[in-house]
């Protein structure tokens, strides 16, 4: 078992030959796809990572990731923390054709050379993670539509455009 600092590179074949197991904590600054959908580049991600063979002699990794990132409110555009959980449980192939074969409840990860980044792997589970749309719970925002996006009255009586037909239609009554 390894925590700490978390190594750049893994190669998970021979982490999931010898079972390894990596905890650790890394910087949302440190993962650029992740920094640019977030309103702020702060925190600290929480990474456990179990590196097996299965039943079926499939390599695979699972573990979590989770942390608290800052967001853009899409109320008020005040950033907003948002809990960021994302459960990470994939097995190790070599090509699209392994992938297709794999049991449903794997993900693929697929590795064409001997090591893979290990931020960019947590960085796109964390992406898949995000909610599509973040907003403080009590944000109440004046808006165009009323009261945090509620539909606004009409003050204004507008006249109604077909009054005139409305008008012909009661004389055509009358004769």
């Amino acid at each position: 078992m390894s925590y700490g600092p978390l190594p750049k590179r893994v190669d998970p074949r021979k982490f999931a030959e010898r079972e390894a197991k990596i905890e650790g904590v890394a910087d949302v600054s440190a993962m650029p796809r992740l920094n640019s959908l977030l309103a702020d580049g702060s925190g600290e991600i929480h990474i456990s990572l179990q590196f097996a063979l299965d039943e079926q002699r499939l390599r695979t990794v699972s573990g979590t990731a989770s942390g608290k990132v800052l967001q853009t409110c899409q109320r008020c555009l005040e950033p907003v923390g948002v809990d960021v959980d994302a459960e990470v449980n994939l097995a190790v192939v070599l090509n699209e054709e392994q992938a297709k074969n794999l049991p449903r409840y794997y993900d693929p990860l697929i590795v064409e050379a001997e090591d893979i980044e290990l931020l960019s792997l947590i960085e796109d589970e964390l992406i898949l993670s995000l909610p599509l749309v973040s907003y403080h719970e009590d944000c109440t925002i004046q808006t165009s539509f009323g009261e945090a996006g509620e539909a606004e009255p009409e003050e204004e009586s507008k006249p109604n455009p077909f009054s005139v037909l409305a008008a012909l239609k009661g004389k055509a009554d009358k004769s």
